[in-house]
């Protein structure tokens, strides 16, 4: 099964065995303005594909309001397409600048791991360069693979995910990696984590997407090399006009085609979420913010200047 396959299997799959969930998680909505100018964003994706399939919509959202992003990729994706694995590797290098382009990113960082092989890498080695990107870039925010998700058996995402999740808190100490304060780099925490999985995992905060629908489409499109979109819909097409057949959903060109496809099948999850929560699409994550301040929060309602 290639990887197209397996994608469109696995979302399938993941609608149907459905996420452990808080009773009442938050719906995040969208706000007017521009609320998070200054801050910093990180999308984290292993591959090529991740962030348009799970994240793009809230992505796209949070770029719009103020959000500085930069799209960060652990793989080279050389396993993931048709041609040589060289071959495979620069198509999806291709599809990812048109990513950074569609998303407004500011720059993409590729790491430069072997597709598949994460699970043999140093991870204190990767730990230590997200924990350079941290301090570097100043990022208060992370979107990317949940390190709790259920049954996820892709070894580039968990481990991507569990070096993130652990470089997020190390990055804001003041003895780890101390040669890269000699560097002028400065200690720096991430505040907020945005995390998605493809099976079951604990949802606690649901973001409303449907204003960016089409940006999530438009992200997707991008994947050519991989995925269950690119040029999926106009090849459907094809091959049904081939046995003489036509589906209207699909139209009269393949522009019509790869579109509709991909707001039909791929965001079908976004369907079905955003149902149960009375929205029209949404993305469900495992949201982690910042930590409560206890003793700050006493001192400040119940200090007395003297």
């Amino acid at each position: 099964m290639n990887r197209r396959d397996f994608i469109t299997a696995t979302l399938a799959a993941a609608a149907s065995l459905g996420r452990a969930a808080d009773p009442d998680p938050v719906i995040e909505r969208n706000v007017s303005g521009k609320p998070h100018t200054g801050k910093v964003l990180a999308a984290i994706q292993p591959h090529a594909d991740d962030i348009p399939i799970f994240a793009g919509g809230t992505v796209a959202k949070l770029l719009n309001e103020g959000y500085t992003g930069y799209l960060i990729r652990t793989t080279n994706d050389d396993m993931a397409g048709s041609g040589t694995n060289a071959e495979t590797a620069l198509a999806n290098e291709r599809d990812v600048q048109q990513l950074v382009r569609v998303m407004g990113f500011q720059r993409e960082f590729g790491l430069n791991y072997s597709n598949h092989e994460m699970d043999g890498i140093s991870k204190p080695e990767l730990r230590s360069r997200m924990i350079f990107l941290i301090r570097l870039l100043k990022i208060d925010t992370i979107v990317g693979y949940d390190p709790w998700g259920s049954y996820e058996e892709n070894p580039d995402h968990y481990v991507t995910a569990q070096c993130v999740e652990a470089a997020c808190w190390m990055a804001g100490m003041d003895k780890d990696y101390s040669e890269q304060f000699a560097a002028g780099l400065k200690s720096h925490s991430v505040r907020e984590k945005y995390y998605f999985a493809r099976g079951p995992q604990l949802v606690n905060r649901v973001v409303d997407i449907a204003s960016y629908v089409e940006k999530k489409i438009d992200a997707n499109l991008v994947n050519k090399a991989q995925g269950p979109a690119g040029e999926n819909g106009a090849r459907l097409r094809a091959s049904l006009r081939d046995r003489g057949v036509r589906l209207p959903l699909l139209g009269d060109n393949d522009t019509t085609a790869n579109r509709e496809y991909i707001r039909e099948f791929v965001l079908r999850r976004d369907r079905e979420t955003g149902a149960k929560h009375g929205l029209k699409y949404a993305e469900a994550f495992h949201y982690i913010g910042a930590p409560e301040d206890a003793v700050g929060d006493f001192v400040r309602k119940n200090g007395v200047r003297q």
